[in-house]
């Protein structure tokens, strides 16, 4: 499918590498991208994002190259859409709904289909009058509005019930995983958490640590289901680790809902293990993206090492870096190489026998204050 892909800058320092992003997304979706249509404003025009200008440039792009799409790097509001598919006469996908699509196309579990598809339906949710702009035409011409009108409610109802079945379903997935967990706290099991801009490396990490062959990919959301494995760490004993659907700038807020169960395993971590792209040129815009995931999600309060992946191609060696009070701030890896990993699963352990420490502290202050109580 042969597609231009559209960028507006309004001004911010992450305009190009956005670009790239779009471009991998659109490669990941199974599109073909032709052209690369770029302009500068200082905000959205509310009829068609772009302008009219703008829009007439796109157009005869789609006409010259015999474009199939036109992908903005956007998320349009449901009327922008229709009056650029008007004007363009094809096809028009925004940021949000590419990144849907390519969702749809990577989730295997059961799990991760039933969050895709509700996501899917709750972003149609807004757009539903598009299939009905041919009644715009007709004024209520007799015989064609009521009819009209009718299918819309019945496409709504419909829908509505869906989207009902389908948060029913993922709230009985979402007490098995926590009767999981409450099983795991028993056995006092130590988990951490794989997190991370997306294509930053976290499947190839875990797959070097827990000798798993889970997909591994150099492209935009490889992984979308989250998978778990217990590693022993000698001395220290077994921890669980678990590899989770990466994160990306501006991500749609159906999605951070949808996967709000995947991402459970993320809120009850006991560490955080942030992987980072060394080689990324954005990489601290990246890391920025990933917390205010990570906030949104209630799992900004979860002890973190950043985990700086891909030295090899960072010119980088590897290293351990502690902050000011002693604690592991950054580990320098390459997973591809295996360079460093030793130091990781290290700092692993001695986060673990922290965590213990802190634990037999802590029931040591209770049994210490019932005794002053008593």
């Amino acid at each position: 499918m042969r597609a231009a892909l559209v960028g507006l800058d309004f001004g911010k320092n992450d305009f190009a590498a956005s670009l790239d992003e779009l471009f991998l997304l659109a490669k990941s979706a199974g599109a073909e991208p032709v052209t690369t249509i770029t302009g500068r404003r200082a905000a959205p025009d509310a009829a068609l994002f772009v302008g009219s200008g703008k829009a007439q440039e796109i157009a005869d792009a789609v006409a010259d190259m015999q474009l199939d799409i036109v992908i903005f790097n956007h998320a349009l509001s449901p009327a922008q859409q229709r009056n650029l598919e008007r004007v363009l006469q094809t096809r028009v996908l925004d940021r949000t709904s590419l990144i849907l699509d390519i969702f749809a196309q990577r989730a295997k579990s059961h799990e991760g289909k039933v969050q895709v598809e509700l996501a899917q339906l709750q972003h149609l949710a807004t757009r539903l009058i598009r299939g009905w702009t041919h009644l715009e035409r007709q004024k209520g011409g007799i015989g064609l509005r009521g009819p009209g009108e009718t299918q819309l409610e019945t496409d709504r109802r419909l829908l509505g019930d869906r989207v009902k079945a389908l948060r029913g379903q993922l709230e009985k997935l979402h007490r098995q995983h926590a009767t999981q967990r409450r099983a795991r706290g028993r056995n006092d099991t130590f988990s951490v958490s794989l997190v991370g801009y997306t294509n930053a490396g976290k499947s190839s990490i875990f797959n070097a640590m827990a000798k798993a062959g889970v997909y591994a990919a150099n492209q935009l959301f490889a992984t979308l289901d989250t998978t778990s494995r217990r590693v022993y760490l000698g001395e220290a004993g077994h921890v669980v680790i678990s590899d989770t659907v990466g994160f990306i700038r501006e991500l749609p807020h159906q999605l951070v809902a949808a996967f709000r169960a995947t991402l459970e395993e993320t809120i009850h971590a006991d560490l955080l293990l942030h992987v980072v792209d060394a080689a990324s040129p954005v990489r601290m815009e990246q890391i920025e993206q990933v917390n205010l995931v990570l906030k949104e999600i209630g799992a900004d309060h979860i002890p973190q090492i950043l985990v700086w992946n891909k030295i090899d191609a960072a010119g980088l060696e590897p290293a351990v870096e502690q902050d000011e009070y002693d604690r592991i701030h950054r580990v320098f890896v390459s997973a591809k190489t295996g360079a460093g990993l030793d130091l990781l699963r290290q700092s692993i352990a001695d986060s673990l026998k922290s965590s213990i420490e802190a634990r037999r502290g802590g029931q040591s202050r209770v049994v210490d204050s019932q005794d002053v109580h008593v």
